[in-house]
């Protein structure tokens, strides 16, 4: 990230990626409409692709959204994680389709500017089936372009992590909003109840999935008690921790990932510089950490990338006592190097 931007780095994986998620969206909409019209004769062309690309953005927004809480239980869901972005910039312009749909469709043809009939054509608040429910939908798609608009790796630089992160949590915002507009305008639209209990289901796989995921993780958040050794930590045995993986423990209010790796132990903040990713969830790989989620590596013993990279993260104290794995819950500054404790050390 630190070295160079470049466009994406097309290989065979991201083409059969993208291809099958491109070839996905458009079968979708294909069978959508197709099927529209054998059930609805009398329907319009229009309103069926309208409603196929709505429902195709949202249904691509649950998986988006489900696809972290699924990491965290199964980490054979990562390789969808590598590519979220790619899922997230589809989803947009499919909603962003949608929405030029929509104003061609019902707001094109006035002597008003479009975009205004769209906000100002309807404000009757009074009513919940006179709402106007083009507003979410609005927000919606005004977040989820910003958030489109930053995917790249120059934004998370740029902006820096924290910010970059903030940012893009506006998708959980986008979500709420487009929640309110599709329920919104099925009420207003349409008499069958299948839509709003399709948009119900998809609401409560989503919570279920991010409470599971938080219900498991809830154990490595509790705040483990300092030893009488000068303020060190008391985590775990070493033979607790698997060779060339770590285990996850919190200290001081910081996730803190110690690894054991070549009979040694290191530790390191479990947030990786790229995307606040989890390092701990990773493993060492040629003797560096190397993050789950992207692939970003640092170096165990000082926490920073190897050149000609330049990311960096906290580091802290270890030791091995009685078998037991000590850790000064105190960060080290960025990059500074901790001489790895043995394992057999204190055995």
């Amino acid at each position: 990230m630190s070295l160079s931007y470049k466009a994406v780095g097309w290989n065979r994986q991201k083409r059969l990626y993208d291809t099958t998620l491109a070839g996905g969206a458009l079968g979708y909409l294909a069978v959508f409409i197709g099927a529209g019209l054998a059930l609805q004769p009398e329907i319009t062309a229009e309103t069926l692709l309208i409603r196929a690309l709505g429902t195709a953005a949202i249904i691509l927004l649950h998986v988006i959204l489900a696809i972290g809480p699924l990491c965290r239980l199964d980490p054979r869901y990562l390789p969808l994680l590598y590519n979220r972005r790619h899922l997230g910039v589809t989803m947009f312009l499919l909603g962003l389709a949608h929405a030029a749909c929509c104003v061609v469709q019902f707001h094109a043809l006035g002597d008003v500017n479009p975009l205004v009939s769209v906000l100002a054509g309807n404000t009757d608040m009074t009513r919940l089936s006179e709402f106007p429910f083009e507003w979410f939908g609005v927000l919606a798609l005004t977040i989820l372009f910003l958030m489109a608009a930053t995917s790249h790796d120059f934004w998370l630089a740029n902006l820096s992590a924290p910010v970059w992160k903030t940012l893009h949590m506006g998708v959980y915002l986008a979500y709420a909003a487009l929640i309110l507009h599709v329920a919104l305008g099925v009420l207003q639209a349409e008499t069958n109840p299948g839509y709003a209990v399709l948009l119900g289901v998809g609401m409560a796989g989503i919570l279920a999935l991010h409470v599971a995921s938080g219900w498991r993780e809830r154990a490595g958040d509790c705040e483990r008690a300092t030893s009488p050794q000068r303020h060190m930590v008391d985590v775990c045995a070493v033979m607790d921790i698997p060779d060339n993986r770590a285990r996850v423990f919190c200290l001081g209010g910081e996730r803190v990932a110690v690894f054991r790796y070549s009979g040694k132990l290191s530790a390191l903040s479990s947030v990786c510089r790229h995307q606040h990713g989890p390092l701990g969830e990773g493993c060492v790989v040629d003797g560096l950490v190397t993050c789950p989620w992207h692939g970003y590596q640092y170096q165990p013993d000082t926490g920073a990338s190897p050149p000609p990279f330049t990311e960096t993260v906290p580091t802290f104290h270890v030791k091995v006592v009685g078998g037991r794995v000590l850790v000064d819950p105190r960060p080290n500054p960025a990059g500074t190097r901790v001489e790895p404790a043995s394992v057999a050390g204190g055995a």
